[in-house]
């Protein structure tokens, strides 16, 4: 039986992530500000906030025992925001940058001492992360890339201690995020000062690429695949949208004429 650690176990990627390394039999301790309705014999739940590092430290220093020889950490925790760079407030910039970025530094900060040999770090990161920002989308976009920067460096630190850390780059999911996603864009649109119109008709686009979405116990099903990899890829991808690929293949230029020409005409 292996161990693992999985992050954000309450809901959408991590719920399913968790029921399927159960049903896989596995032992699973989940990390979470709540708890799973969910209940098995090799399901450990630890409530725990991933933006207080107090608070990691001593769920991991009360039971040291149970959090040894994990064969992977898995990273789902995370949060979506939708907004203007100009209009957010700076405590909904600095959030969404201690939930997704700073809480895998904190995990991974306090529980890799605990990984076995060749054990993994898997990370979810997201399509947008490699792609030129689009407007409204930039703060959770600019959060995967710090993401995917910090974990090709870790990456590159870790393999020195023969551990590994595979990213997953997904698209549009079907989770609580892309109802958070409309939400937020909902209000974005109803109390923006500057860019009503534009928001109105980017809210249209995003309905459209989120409708092509996929359910979350397929990310689940890659987790589980790479997982059982000895020598995993650096980069899964899955349910990349098209048209986001080949606009950012077009120089940067061409790409601000196309956002403004969209989002502006009457």
């Amino acid at each position: 039986m292996e161990k693992v650690l999985i992050t954000g176990v309450s809901g959408g990627m991590g719920l399913e992530t968790l029921k399927k390394f159960l049903s896989l039999g596995h032992q699973v301790i989940g990390l979470d500000i709540k708890r799973p309705e969910l209940e098995d014999k090799n399901f450990i739940f630890h409530q725990v906030d991933l933006t207080n590092i107090e608070s990691i430290e001593k769920i991991y220093n009360d039971n040291k025992e149970e959090f040894s020889n994990l064969s992977a950490i898995i990273h789902l925790a995370g949060i979506y925001d939708l907004n203007s760079l100009i209009e957010m407030k700076e405590e909904d910039f600095v959030r969404i940058f201690n939930i997704n970025v700073f809480s895998i530094y904190r995990i991974n900060k306090t529980f890799v001492s605990s990984l076995k040999k060749k054990g993994k770090i898997i990370i979810i990161s997201s399509e947008l992360a490699p792609l030129d920002p689009l407007p409204f989308t930039g703060i959770y976009g600019i959060t995967k890339t710090t993401i995917e920067k910090y974990a090709y460096s870790l990456r590159m630190e870790l393999q020195l201690l023969d551990k590994q850390v595979v990213v997953i780059r997904p698209g549009a999911v079907d989770t609580g995020l892309l109802n958070v996603s409309t939400t937020k864009l909902n209000k974005f649109c109803e109390t923006t000062t500057n860019y009503s119109y534009n928001a109105t008709r980017f809210k249209n686009i995003v309905d459209k690429v989120e409708a092509k979405k996929i359910p979350p116990s397929k990310i689940a099903k890659l987790i589980a695949k790479v997982f059982k990899k000895k020598k995993p890829k650096y980069i899964y991808k899955i349910n990349r949208n098209p048209l986001l690929r080949l606009l950012n293949i077009m120089p940067k230029r061409f790409q601000n004429w196309v956002i403004k020409k969209i989002l502006i005409s009457k």
